[in-house]
């Protein structure tokens, strides 16, 4: 089994040899990483990719907008990844950014997943009937299982989402009164014995 290093190095390289910058080759290099770290298909993919990007032109976007349209060829997975992670800041008040057509999504992912690592908010991905759930680069979540990933994607969607409690107001307030059992009232022979209880500051 390759370990996580070996995995980071060479798809560095590779992407460094297929005309990358070593500063993109870089976190080329950490996504591929982190696609394999959490069970996707990260290798299998950059072959796939690399093997068409020689024979293929794909779209490059430098300033992401809230709608994004391209009317011949996709837009590259990577460069749209790298640029979303250097304008995160920015992007994140879209809240909804949507993208027409970008060709083997998967590989924009690891990007995504660490702006919301930086924003400190879940990311939702929809494409082809796909969903990923980003949460702040500890984990992705999706119902593709063991599937493979769609080659190219229309109307692929992000989604920023703010950050609120997966319960209501009063599942919250029916758990807090069952916690309430425990509590102990406070007594003097409790506040004696309490930690700090009895020392004595000299000083």
């Amino acid at each position: 089994m390759k370990s996580l290093s070996e995995i980071d190095t060479t798809s560095k390289r590779a992407s460094k040899a297929i005309g990358f910058s070593w500063g993109e080759a870089e976190e080329i290099g950490k996504g591929i990483r982190l696609l394999e770290f959490f069970g996707l298909q990260g290798i299998k993919t950059l072959n796939q990719y690399y093997s068409l990007k020689l024979k293929k032109k794909f779209e490059n976007i430098s300033l992401i907008d809230k709608n994004n349209i391209i009317k011949k060829n996709p837009y590259c997975p990577i460069t749209l990844g790298i640029n979303f992670l250097d304008q995160i800041k920015s992007i994140e008040k879209f809240k909804k950014i949507k993208f027409n057509k970008v060709v083997f999504p998967l590989l924009m992912l690891p990007f995504l997943s660490r702006c919301s690592e930086i924003i400190g908010k879940k990311i939702r991905v929809n494409f082809n009937e796909v969903e990923f759930l980003l949460n702040l680069n500890v984990n992705i979540s999706s119902n593709l299982l063991n599937n493979n990933c769609p080659i190219n994607a229309d109307n692929t969607e992000v989604v920023i989402l703010e950050n609120e409690d997966n319960f209501s107001e009063q599942e919250w307030k029916s758990l807090y009164k069952l916690s309430e059992d425990t509590f102990v009232e406070e007594t003097d022979s409790l506040k004696k014995s309490a930690a700090g209880a009895g020392l004595t500051d000299n000083d």
